[in-house]
């Protein structure tokens, strides 16, 4: 089967299946996990359906198979003993007994495309058996993706301490890769993506799979990413505000003087 369909059907099995599993559990935040073991599913099953593996196609894989179970690990473990996030139990509420149907379309099956899409570097790097003619892409993708995953995860980790100590509830974390920017985290995963997509862009047809990053960046900045976080943010932290005029959105920077 071609790498493209053979993702479609693996990501459709796979968001099928979390869905019946959310259903019983009364919990559609199960998505925020398995959200990063798409990209493990898809990668792995562009990497067997290749008409021929290349060292290539193996790289790639491991990249994105170390970002999609961080990342899954990481939510699960935030996550665990939470509760249904409140986007998804406002979204409950509103569509009563039809929300199993509701979710299916507007959470499951949309997060499935999405994950479809951005999988498109690895998929078309798959779909193309010719033998290796340069490792430079592969390797300056490689190390944009290192300096990704850093930001994402020491990002992650300085949050999680600063909310594990109680003199901190209701404060404003500025320190760290966040004094810098207010979403190191974000930009990281936005990065770790450009950085996959070009340890493929050098393949024939390669340079179609920026489609993928360019979505990734658009959903992290616009769509369910900072966009919505900060909204949060501005309504609960008083100090958010003075937060925002010192510290850059996504792109790090350094502070502003205070007015």
């Amino acid at each position: 089967m071609h790498p493209l369909a053979a993702c479609a059907l693996a990501l459709a099995v796979l968001f099928l299946a979390a869905w019946v599993v959310s259903i019983p559990l009364r919990n559609v935040s199960i998505i925020d996990i398995v959200w990063g073991l798409a990209f493990v599913t898809s990668s792995v099953t562009a990497l067997v359906s290749a008409p021929e593996i290349r060292a290539r196609h193996v790289v790639t894989t491991l990249l994105v198979v170390v970002w999609g179970v961080r990342l899954a690990a990481y939510l699960a473990w935030r996550n665990h003993g939470k509760g249904e996030d409140f986007r998804y139990a406002a979204m409950r509420t509103r569509a009563g007994p039809s929300f199993w149907w509701t979710s299916l379309g507007r959470v499951f099956l949309v997060q499935a495309v999405a994950a479809w899409i951005v999988s498109l570097p690895v998929m078309l790097a798959a779909s193309d058996s010719r033998a290796d003619a340069t490792t430079a892409f592969v390797a300056i993708g490689t190390v944009v993706w290192v300096v990704g995953f850093a930001f994402e995860s020491i990002g992650d980790l300085q949050l999680a301490r600063f909310k594990a100590d109680p003199a901190n509830k209701g404060r404003v974390l500025d320190h760290g890769l966040w004094r810098y920017t207010r979403h190191p985290n974000y930009f990281g995963d936005c990065v770790m993506w450009w950085g996959v997509f070009l340890t493929c862009v050098a393949r024939p047809r390669g340079w179609l799979g920026i489609v993928g990053p360019a979505l990734m960046t658009f959903l992290l900045v616009r769509v369910s990413g900072v966009a919505l976080l900060e909204k949060s943010l501005r309504k609960r932290k008083p100090e958010y505000a003075a937060y925002v005029a010192r510290t850059a959105a996504f792109v790090p920077r350094r502070p502003r003087r205070a007015p």
